[in-house]
């Protein structure tokens, strides 16, 4: 394969209410850059979209920072269960596990399922391939979440949902995240990727099942790749990424496809966000929540959604 374009990156480690203090958003600006920088680094050595995303996947999840991975919060009986998925835009095959656990990186097997003619597990099948893989069993519990659990159970699971972040000086109240993370990637010869993991909202009833690993939190064609984060049932019941990206295949400028998708979920009042490529190279990025922990890569220079807190919907370049 001959290059043909600018790689485009862009990735997203939750949505939320709040980042609380300085000291916390330069923390998660630093851990986004670097990973903005290491995975641009690959697309430009020529890597496909579909590797770099996995990479940037491995790497969030690898962070306890984030809901993904370690760090992922505990469900309503203490137990950890991971989902993630990716979609090769090229191939137009989408591939996840659902509630899966003992796995340092769930993006891993989604990444296997690819080329498997079934593409979506749910938690026996998902073990059941990690033990086929020889995958060591992983424990990515981190004491931060097991105290939020252990507080959180002596107030009867009373929030609706954990924190976006397993740092206290980043949320304001554990209802202030909405826990996902999620990469998309434009490579050099035009192919989009994109993934999306997470450890679900946090004390939630056993066997829900985030959109993490649906079409309507990641999806990518050869027109476009959206990776969604936020509440999942809010972005479930929009359909958010493949309605993002119908709208670019039938002809909508991503700009445009973002600003309709998201008017439609504010007014919806749908508590959600989304990053988004288009095969031109256009980046673009979306919430209805307060804050999104997005960062990208415009062929140039590296940018982030940390400080943007205004009224518009979308934001584009």
């Amino acid at each position: 394969m001959e290059s043909q374009v600018q790689p485009k990156l862009i990735i997203h480690g939750g949505a939320g209410s709040s980042l609380h203090g300085k000291g916390g958003l330069e923390a998660v600006r630093r851990s986004l850059h670097i990973v903005v920088e290491q995975v641009y680094s690959l697309l430009l050595c020529g890597k496909t979209a579909s590797e770099a995303v996995v990479q940037g996947c491995q790497m969030l999840e690898d962070n306890p920072r984030f809901n993904a991975g370690t760090g992922s919060v505990l469900q309503s009986d203490g137990q950890i269960r991971m989902s993630a998925s990716l979609m090769d835009g090229t191939l137009g095959r989408f591939s996840g596990v659902i509630n899966i656990s003992r796995v340092k990186n769930p993006i891993d097997l989604a990444q296997f399922l690819q080329s498997s003619p079934d593409r979506v597990l749910s938690d026996f099948g998902s073990a059941e391939l990690a033990r086929e893989m020889q995958i060591p069993s992983y424990n990515a519990l981190t004491d931060l979440r097991l105290q939020e659990w252990i507080q959180e159970r002596e107030d009867n699971f009373k929030s609706p949902m954990a924190n976006v972040v397993a740092e206290p000086e980043l949320a304001e109240t554990s209802n202030a995240g909405r826990g996902t993370i999620g990469v998309v990637a434009l490579d050099a010869y035009g192919g989009l990727s994109a993934g999306t993991s997470t450890g679900g909202k946090g004390f939630e009833r056993i066997g829900r099942v985030s959109d993490s690993a649906m079409p309507a939190g990641n999806y990518a064609t050869k027109e476009a790749g959206v990776s969604c984060t936020g509440i999942g049932e809010d972005i479930i019941d929009e359909c958010l990424a493949a309605r993002i990206v119908v709208r670019v295949a039938d002809g909508m400028s991503l700009k445009d496809a973002m600003q309709r998708s998201l008017t439609e979920a504010y007014q919806n009042k749908r508590d959600l966000g989304a990053i988004a490529l288009d095969a031109s190279g256009a980046i673009a990025w979306g919430k209805t929540s307060e804050i999104l922990l997005a960062a990208y890569h415009d062929g140039d220079k590296i940018g982030d959604t940390l400080e943007w807190t205004g009224n518009e919907l979308i934001g584009y370049c």
